[in-house]
Formats: C-alpha cells, structure tokens, sequence
C-alpha cells in the first residue's frame, strides 16, 4: 500500500487562512491516487492528531509527512517531528516519513513573480517599469537565524534575471530586499524605507506567506500606513501565494521525493546542532511539539518555545 500524504500546516486564528488550507488539501486529494489528509501543529482545528487518526483508521501505518511550511525554522525542524514522535506513541505500528520544507524552490520564485505581476499590471510583457521599481520581500520571521537567511537567499534568487541589467522580461527591478513582520529585522517600515532611499519610486511588498492570516494582514496594515506617509510614493501590495495548482506540484515533489530517498534538514547552519555564534545555547536542545487546543495532550499547557504566535 503506497503511504498516504500527511499536509502538516502551522495553524492560524484567521478564519479564512484555515478555509484556504482545506481547499488546497482537497485539491491534492484530487490528483493523487492515494488518500490524503491535512491538520494543524496549533491554533486551530483539526489538529495533527485528528488528521492522523483519520488515516490510521483507515488501515494505513505508514504515512508520509510533508510539512506545509516555506523554511526550516524551528517548526519543521522541531515542532511537527515532536508532534510525529507523539502520534507513533498514540498509534502503535505507525511508521512515518518526513518531507522537507517547501523553499527555496524554483516553483516558488515563478509563483512570486506571478504575484509581482499581478500587481503591476500595466508592466506585465513591458522591458522595464516606467518608473525605478523596487519589491519588498516580507517572511514571517524566526529566532532562529538559518530561517531568516533563507527568506534572504529567496530574496536574491527572486532579483536574479529581474534586475534592471538582467533579461527584459516583464516589469525589471531595481531591488529586491528582505524583510520581517515578526521576530526579526528589518520590518516592513524599515524594509520600505530602505527602498525609498534606494531610490524606488514604485514598491512591490511581496508576502512571503502561503495562506492569508494575521500576520500577512499585519503586512498588509503596515504598508497601507507607510503609503499613507510617503503620498509621492507608489506602494502596493501583492497577494500571498495561496491554494493554486502550482504549489500543489510542489507539494506532491515533496511527497514523492520523501517515498523516494533519506532526505535530511539543511544542518551545516541549524542551531540545534552547530554551535553558531550567538546561539551557543541551543545546541541538543530538546524538541518538543506544539501543545494544540483541540488535542487531548495540549489541554492546560504552553507550548515552550519562549514566544507567542498570532499567524
């Protein structure tokens, strides 16, 4: 019996970034030929445990587990394992395997840029912005500094053939800069100004988010007031790149790539194995899973990490 699919999502108090997830778990279940199930680490139903029990249910006890996250920070790398770790306890004979987080991939710089374009529509087939064009991308941001750094390398691989001296292919760009609505710097504030300085006169903010949410509306706020400063500025903001059939093949590549061979987390730069400067402390730390509000095991209890989410 070939492995279900396991979607493992964060979780979010947005009512309409739980629906979008539900979407795009039953637009996978329709071009797979095998089961699939979706649920969340925290914040919000259905749970981990539910999505699990559905499939051991089902006769499966093997499954493969991808989860639906855009960098290896702390919830890929420890988090959804030690939510996995506590489903093989519930479900004796279970076995899984584990999928890498969904970037850097080429499949999501084309779905960046179509964002980018739709949000520049009178560009879109010119050789270049009438006006400098700078984007901003924004990520989530994490503690932990691998994650950020991959939102950066996002950010320059994004500018590569998009630059102003690169191919003339739709809207050119003068830059592309990195920036966080949480838990790093720079902002969005911060972000944006560094464009205008740059001298942008037109600003891209380009989500570096999968579904809507709290903190992609918080992006979303942040740019409407710096707009509101800067009236001589053009500010616009892109959509997040949401349930699409491009994701979704990079979904199953996940998947079928998890079946396939021994994949292994980038660790040449993760902190809870290499003593990187300024986070001596957190090598061998214990990895623990999140405690979710629906599950049995959450009731009464924080979920450690040492921060709040609102996603």
């Amino acid at each position: 019996m070939t492995p279900p699919l396991l979607v493992v999502g964060h979780g979010t108090r947005d009512e309409a970034g739980v629906a979008e997830f539900g979407a795009f778990v039953r637009r996978l279940a329709g071009r797979l030929p095998v089961e699939v199930a979706g649920g969340f680490i925290e914040l919000s139903p259905p749970p981990l445990t539910d999505a699990v029990a559905e499939l051991y249910a089902a006769g499966h006890r093997r499954v493969a587990a991808v989860p639906l996250m855009l960098v290896a920070a702390g919830h890929g790398k420890g988090d959804v394992p030690g939510a996995m770790a506590r489903e093989l306890v519930r479900h004796p004979g279970l076995s899984y395997v584990y999928g890498r987080p969904l970037g850097p991939h080429p499949v999501l710089l084309d779905l960046l840029d179509e964002r980018l374009r739709a949000a520049l529509p009178e560009a879109a087939g010119a050789p270049g912005p009438a006006e400098p064009t700078g984007v901003l991308l924004v990520g989530r941001g994490s503690s932990d500094p691998d994650a950020n750094a991959e939102v950066h390398k996002v950010a320059r691989l994004f500018w590569e053939g998009r630059g102003a001296s690169g191919p003339e292919q739709g809207p050119g760009l003068m830059a592309v800069e990195p920036a966080f609505v949480s838990l790093a710097g720079p902002d969005v504030p911060a972000g944006l100004e560094r464009l205008r300085r740059l001298g942008a006169r037109r600003i891209v903010v380009l989500p570096y988010f999968l579904f809507p949410g709290v903190l992609p509306d918080r992006v979303i706020a942040e740019t409407a007031a710096f707009s509101e400063d800067h009236p001589n500025l053009d500010v616009r903001s892109a959509a997040v790149i949401g349930d699409c059939d491009g994701l979704a093949d990079l979904v199953v590549e996940r998947y079928e790539e998890a079946l396939a061979g021994d994949i292994r987390m980038n660790c040449d730069t993760c902190v809870y194995r290499i003593a990187m400067p300024g986070f001596e402390g957190r090598v061998g730390a214990p990895q623990l899973p999140h405690h979710h509000p629906d599950d049995p095991a959450g009731h009464g209890h924080g979920h450690g990490h040492g921060h709040a989410h609102a996603h």
